[in-house]
């Protein structure tokens, strides 16, 4: 059974960074694709950053050269790293998973539970 778990979350202020994190167990890294996406209250879900073994990174344009997602395959862990942040990327965060490569589409058949960034001007 596949299981992500986000953590990292916080508020900072505007300009700031967070490392967001994803624990995932019960998939094998070269058989899934990974995603982050982001909801902000009244919006729908949006792909942020997506990453799979076979294939480059892929980033949305608004925050192209910000965030920056990673891999450790030792610790089965997915990250985000958060850079210059800016209010309007406030939101609930979510880690994906599916063997099917989906880019940046909110189609991905595994979820975690979110973790809250908040970022104050």
């Amino acid at each position: 059974q596949v299981q992500l778990v986000e953590s990292g979350g916080g508020s900072v202020q505007d300009g700031g960074s967070l490392r967001l994190s994803c624990a995932a167990s019960g998939l094998s890294y070269s058989e899934y694709c990974m995603a982050w996406f982001r909801q902000a209250p009244g919006t729908e879900r949006e792909g942020v950053a997506r990453m799979c073994t076979d294939a480059s990174p892929s980033y949305a344009e608004f925050v192209q050269g910000r965030f920056f997602i990673s891999l450790d395959n030792a610790k089965s862990t997915l990250y985000l790293q958060m850079n210059r942040l800016r209010p309007e990327d406030g939101g609930m965060y979510y880690c994906a998973a599916d063997r099917w490569n989906y880019g940046l589409a909110a189609k991905y058949n595994y979820w975690g539970q979110g973790t809250q960034v908040t970022v104050s001007s």
